[in-house]
């Protein structure tokens, strides 16, 4: 092994040590494993402001790693997608999902692994800007599945790399994934290995027939850790001409304090980060330092809304249905922005903090209905017909007829992803007396709202239909 990829290496132990990530589901469940078993689980680190660019290794050109043609036969393909809602899937904006098997050598050992692309049927509807993320334990792609309807509509590839044990994979179909194998470490490598390829003109690039303009790395929770634990490799393994495999980054559900990279990157701490204490660094837009923290005020740590294990509601307190999508395609859609056309993103309030439990039992500040201060406004806390709280906790006792996932996985499932989630409780009807006349002006107050805030930039077109679809639903 070269001393370069020695250095690597030794950095990429010693930033694992100090990360914070937290895990978003349970792993996929394997033979003769208890849930819980097998769960990657760091620390946090110090919180504090990163005020000078770590030392990198010179860098050196990535190896490349080698694809397979499309994976189509030997029985059924492990789907890792969440299911979607008929309307609001791949079938309904005309993509499709392909299998690639892919292989190479990283720190000197063999790995075999696989990769999923999802994307237009039709080329020609390709943004040329790839969605990159590390498979997550759980099985999903938790980026994609959060932002589905904002990059299918623009068109934009979902690129899923599996960095983690393939055991999962095999137990469901031995003799389709029999042969995939990825050691402890080989993650780095592998990430940048795929996205070498992607980026290459190599005749066994599944993306050979498209232009790739851009590629970003992202993830969620346990996924964000992968990108994190990344960084360090991201200044060191480059492409043949020494640019960038990742022209940026976007590590979500995470608050950890991030180091200096040369590309754009935006980290989305949600409320659980924030109350536990997120990263207080603070943005940057010089070179070298391109850095945007988005703090949500009602965003919870996963999606309880469209994640189908969240119905039947596991838990004790009424889950919240905040729509997770439309917030999170707002960060994205701004980290694309900044990569593929230099449009600066806005800077915006972090979420606030009295550190005062006294009377709500919050360290965050809360206003009198029980939402929080701060952070990136919304219509749900704006104008607001409940309270978003944080943390909510299983049904006790366990529901009955819980979502396949959870049953699958059993009690501990159900109280990790109701732990991970907010819960909401309807304001009452005074206090709806105070704010409203009527659900009339209810509804109007939140269509002005969401467009002053889409002219803001903290609202995406596509979602206008949704949220207002939740106002037409609330009754007085």
């Amino acid at each position: 092994m070269p001393e370069t990829r020695r250095i690597i290496a030794l950095a990429v132990v010693a930033l694992a040590l100090s990360v914070m990530t937290t895990l978003g589901q349970l792993p996929i469940p394997v033979q003769g494993q208890r849930s819980g078993q097998g769960q990657q689980q760091v620390q946090a680190g110090q919180r504090g402001q990163q005020q000078t660019p770590p030392q990198d290794p010179p860098p050196v050109v990535s190896a490349i790693a080698t694809a397979s043609a499309e994976i189509t036969g030997h029985g059924k393909f492990f789907e890792t997608l969440m299911e979607l809602k008929p309307g609001d899937d791949l079938a309904h904006f005309n993509y499709v999902t392909k299998e690639y098997f892919v292989s190479g050598m990283a720190i000197g050992q063999p790995f075999k692994t696989r990769i999923v692309i999802r994307k237009p049927v039709d080329d020609s509807k390709f943004s040329g800007l790839v969605l990159a993320e590390s498979m997550h334990p759980s099985g999903n792609p938790w980026m994609f599945h959060f932002t589905h309807t904002y990059s299918m509509t623009e068109g934009h590839i979902g690129l899923e790399i599996m960095t983690t044990t393939p055991q999962g994979l095999i137990e469901f179909n031995q003799e389709r994934y029999k042969d995939l194998s990825i050691a402890a470490g080989q993650a780095n490598e592998i990430i940048a290995q795929v996205g070498a390829l992607i980026k290459s003109k190599r005749q066994d690039n599944p993306l050979a027939g498209v232009a790739v303009r851009k590629m970003i790395l992202t993830g969620s929770s346990a996924s964000a850790g992968v990108v994190v634990n990344y960084l360090p490799s991201h200044m060191v393994l480059r492409l043949a001409d020494m640019r960038p495999i990742y022209d940026g980054f976007m590590p979500t559900s995470n608050g950890a304090n991030l180091r200096m990279v040369d590309v754009p990157m935006i980290q989305v701490p949600t409320m659980r980060e924030t109350m536990n204490g997120a990263t207080t660094r603070v943005d940057g837009d010089t070179s070298g330092n391109q850095f945007r923290v988005y703090e949500f005020a009602g965003m919870a740590h996963i999606d309880s809304r469209d994640a189908a294990a969240y119905y039947p509601d596991p838990c004790k307190q009424p889950i919240s249905r905040f729509p997770m999508a439309a917030y999170m395609s707002v960060a994205l859609h701004h980290l694309w922005q900044w990569i593929d056309k230099g449009t600066v993103p806005p800077r915006a309030d972090r979420i606030y903090m009295d550190y005062n439990t006294d009377g709500d039992g919050s360290l965050m500040a809360l206003d009198e209905f029980g939402n929080v201060k701060g952070g990136i406004r919304n219509p749900y806390v704006d104008v607001p017909t409940k309270k978003i709280g944080v943390p909510n906790s299983g049904a006790e006792p366990p529901i009955k007829n819980p979502h396949p996932f959870i049953a699958a996985r059993g009690e501990a499932a159900q109280n990790q992803l109701c732990n991970l989630a907010n819960y909401e409780l309807a304001l009452s009807p005074a206090q709806l007396k105070k704010l409203y006349k009527d659900k009339k002006e209810y509804q109007a107050k939140v269509q002005q709202r969401y467009d002053e805030l889409m002219k803001q930039g903290w609202a995406l077109p596509v979602y206008r239909s949704v949220i207002l679809r939740d106002a037409a639903q609330v009754n007085f």
